[in-house]
C-alpha cells in the first residue's frame, strides 16, 4: 500500500470550543446565564459559568508550536493554530494531513462533562449541556457532511436525564458519548453500581451509541511520590483504563447487557494482551470467588464489547491478533501534544511496514473498525476515490505547516483581527 491510498479515521481528536458557541443553541430565557470565555488580565481566555471557570492549558493546542515551549502554562486562542478552534481551518488541516474524517472530543467541558457536573444549579446546567450536544452536532460537525463523526456529553448527575439525553442525541444520529472512566473519583456511583447505571447502559444498548472513555480523566487512580514528575500521570494515564477495564467486565456490565459498546479512547492496545491473559488465568484458577462467564472467557467477552484506540503502538502491533484485529482502531489526537501532524499517513504506513501488517489489516485499523463500530457509513456523503490521503490533500495543498511560537501565533492573530 502507497500512504497517498490510504483512508484515515481518527477517532479521537479535540475541539477547543469557539467563545460563539452557544449564542445560536441556548434558548433566549437563558442565554444570559449560558458559559462565557472572558479575557483576563493577562490576555488569556477562560469559560466560566455558574462561578465555575476553566481554561485550555498548553498541551492541548500545541500543534504547530516548537517543542521547546509545550508545556502546561495557560494557552488561548490567539495563539493557538486555528485549526484547533476554527471549523474551516480544521478541515483544511484535516485535509493535509490526509485524515477523511474525525471525532473531536470536548476541552472546557471535561471528557465526562465534570465542568457541568460541578456547579450548583444542575436544571440550568442541564439546559447547557443539551445546548453544547447541539452546537456539537448541528453546528461543528454538520459543517462538512462526513468529516465529522459526532460525540455528546454526558449529564451523568443524573440517570433518567443522562439515559434522555443519549436517546436524544440518537435520535439525531450520535453514536457516541464520552463517559467517565472511573466514575467514583467524581463523586458518583462506580460501574460496579448496575442499579444507579442500568438507564445508562440500556439506553446506549438499545441505540448502538458506543460508550467512550477517554483517558486522563482517572488521574486520581495514580498514586505517584509525592515528588514525581508530571511524566508520572501522562506516561501512565493509559494504564487507568485497565482499571475501567476491570469495573466494567468483572462488575457484570459487559455480561448484563450483550449489545454494550465501549471504546477505549487514546487508551493504545499495549496494555490489553497481559491484562486478558491475566483475567482469563485468574479466571481459570481462581474459581473459588464464584465469578461466571458461561461457556467464554474474560477476554472474550471484552473482545465483543471492545475498540481499543491508540495513536502509536509500534509493539503491540505485532501482537495484533492477540488483542484482536477488529478491536483495534488508530486516532489522530490532534491538536494535542501526541498528534501525529501534517505527515499522519506517511508516520502510520511506516509503523504498520514495521509491524508486518498487510494491506487488508491496515485498512481495518486506519478506517473500518472504527465505521463498523460506530455504525458510521465512511463514503455516504464522499466517494472512496475522494476520500484517500492523496484526494483529499488535492483539496488543500497550500495549507502552511510552519512551525511557529505561541507568540508568533499571537502577532498572526492580531494581524488577522485588525484586517
Amino acid at each position: 500500500m502507497k500512504a497517498e491510498d490510504m483512508i484515515l479515521v481518527s477517532i479521537d481528536d479535540h475541539v477547543i470550543e469557539p467563545k460563539d458557541m452557544f449564542e445560536n443553541h441556548v434558548p433566549v430565557k437563558y442565554r444570559d446565564q449560558a458559559p462565557k470565555s472572558i479575557m483576563d488580565e493577562n490576555g488569556f481566555e477562560n469559560w466560566w459559568f455558574q462561578g465555575k471557570s476553566s481554561g485550555t492549558v498548553g498541551l492541548n493546542a500545541v500543534v504547530g508550536w516548537p517543542k521547546e515551549e509545550w508545556g502546561l502554562n495557560p494557552s488561548t486562542y490567539s495563539e493557538m493554530r486555528p485549526g484547533s478552534y476554527d471549523i474551516h481551518e480544521r478541515v483544511r488541516d484535516m485535509n493535509r494531513n490526509g485524515v477523511l474524517a474525525s471525532m473531536c472530543f470536548p476541552s472546557f467541558a471535561g471528557f465526562s462533562a465534570r465542568y457541568f457536573q460541578e456547579v450548583p444549579d444542575k436544571d440550568i446546567s442541564l439546559i447547557m449541556l443539551k445546548a453544547y450536544n447541539d452546537w456539537h452536532i448541528d453546528e461543528w460537525a454538520a459543517s462538512y457532511p462526513g468529516r465529522f463523526i459526532p460525540i455528546a456529553l454526558a449529564p451523568v448527575w443524573d440517570p433518567q436525564e443522562l439515559a434522555a439525553e443519549v436517546r436524544r442525541v440518537a435520535a439525531k444520529g450520535v453514536r457516541a458519548v464520552t463517559m467517565p472512566e472511573l466514575p467514583y473519583l467524581q463523586g458518583l456511583p462506580s460501574y460496579h453500581d448496575l442499579d444507579y447505571w442500568d438507564p445508562f447502559f440500556r439506553a446506549a444498548s438499545e441505540t448502538q451509541v458506543v460508550m467512550c472513555l477517554h483517558i486522563g480523566q482517572g488521574f486520581a487512580a495514580i498514586r505517584s511520590a509525592p515528588d514525581a514528575p508530571i511524566d508520572n500521570l501522562i506516561i501512565l494515564a493509559t494504564q487507568v483504563s485497565t482499571f475501567a477495564a476491570q469495573d466494567l467486565l468483572w462488575g457484570g456490565a459487559m455480561a448484563k447487557y450483550p449489545d454494550l459498546k465501549i471504546a477505549w479512547s487514546e487508551a493504545g492496545i499495549g496494555w490489553i494482551p497481559f491484562y486478558l491473559d491475566r483475567c482469563d488465568r485468574h479466571y481459570t484458577n481462581q474459581r473459588w470467588l464464584g465469578h461466571d462467564f458461561g461457556d467464554k472467557l474474560p477476554s472474550d467477552i471484552f473482545r465483543e464489547h471492545s475498540l481499543a484506540c491508540y495513536v502509536t503502538d509500534p509493539t503491540a502491533l505485532k501482537v495484533r491478533h492477540d488483542i484482536g484485529i477488529r478491536n483495534i482502531a488508530w486516532e489522530c489526537d490532534f491538536p494535542h501534544s501526541d498528534t501525529i501532524w501534517p505527515n499522519a499517513p506517511e508516520f502510520v504506513l511506516d509503523e504498520m511496514n514495521g509491524a508486518g501488517v498487510p494491506d487488508d489489516e491496515i485498512n481495518l485499523i486506519t478506517y473500518e473498525n472504527t465505521c463498523r463500530f460506530f455504525g458510521w457509513d465512511a463514503f455516504k456523503h464522499i466517494s472512496k476515490e475522494d476520500a484517500s490521503v492523496g484526494a483529499l490533500r488535492a483539496l488543500s495543498p497550500d495549507v502552511d505547516t510552519s512551525v511557529r511560537s505561541k507568540h508568533e501565533w499571537r502577532e498572526r492573530y492580531d494581524l488577522a483581527r485588525k484586517s
